[in-house]
């Protein structure tokens, strides 16, 4: 039974969890929970790519709804593509705080009416540097965010143009929008903020696998993780700090 009072959150899954993830983490919700969570909240997944989302009427039970990373791309017409378009598009007429995440940060911008798609510098994995503009720099001061934030990247799609109305927050050498706000309601993160090196090592293996990266793009990508942390402590922050309301947007 859920305790009176406390704040509860929904992920919207929208990728299948490899075997790693499931026996290493217990699934990409332990993942996020990990990063996002604290006590006394009540996290709940829902498999978006199987068709499942919180019904319309329990959607203001939440205080807030994170979208994952997907293999699928955002800019695809899949049936379940289009309706987490369309819940996307009911949460932000409530106003509910949405957090996108690579794929979800994509699909947030599409919702919105940005524009998304192969993105123009190739693939970007391992571990990449992240600019914040001055605006955000100033947003974010309560939170203590540094101006350059290195992130796990892992992505070979991008937002092309970011809804109207939307500030781009970030960017980076290969990205031009790599976090974007809509409102005070709404942010998406190109990154991987919930992600550790482990996570993207097992991940490199798989596109390997599939042949969908070459072994030298592979190599580059480790050998970021080799050269700089992720800062997770200030990801952290910044995103609990959204998701809870304590930016003053």
């Amino acid at each position: 039974m859920e305790k009176a009072g406390t704040r509860k959150f929904a992920v919207l899954l929208c990728a299948d969890e490899s075997e790693h993830v499931k026996q290493a983490y217990g699934g990409y919700l332990k993942v996020f929970m990990g990063l996002l969570g604290e006590e006394d909240e009540t996290w709940r997944v829902y498999r978006a790519m199987h068709g499942e989302l919180p019904c319309m009427a329990d959607v203001h039970t939440y205080d807030g709804f994170v979208i994952t990373g997907s293999c699928s791309d955002a800019h695809g017409d899949d049936r379940w593509i289009n309706d987490l378009v369309s819940f996307l598009r009911a949460l932000d007429s409530m106003k509910k705080k949405v957090l996108g995440v690579c794929f979800g940060h994509q699909i947030l911008s599409r919702a919105l009416g940005g524009k998304t798609g192969r993105a123009m510098k190739g693939w970007d994995i391992g571990v990449t540097c992240i600019r914040l503009s001055p605006s955000a720099i100033k947003l974010l001061s309560s939170l203590h965010i540094p101006s350059h934030l290195p992130i796990i990247e892992c992505h070979r799609d991008e937002v092309w143009q970011p809804p109207p109305h939307a500030e781009v927050m970030a960017c980076s050498e290969k990205t031009g929008v790599e976090m974007f706000r809509y409102g005070d309601h709404m942010m998406g993160i190109q990154g991987h903020p919930e992600y550790n090196k482990d996570i993207l090592r097992h991940l490199l293996d798989r596109l390997l696998q599939r042949n969908l990266i070459q072994a030298c793009q592979a190599e580059t990508a480790k050998a970021s993780l080799e050269a700089q942390e992720p800062d997770r402590e200030a990801w952290k922050r910044l995103c609990r700090g959204f998701l809870t309301g304590k930016l003053s947007w």
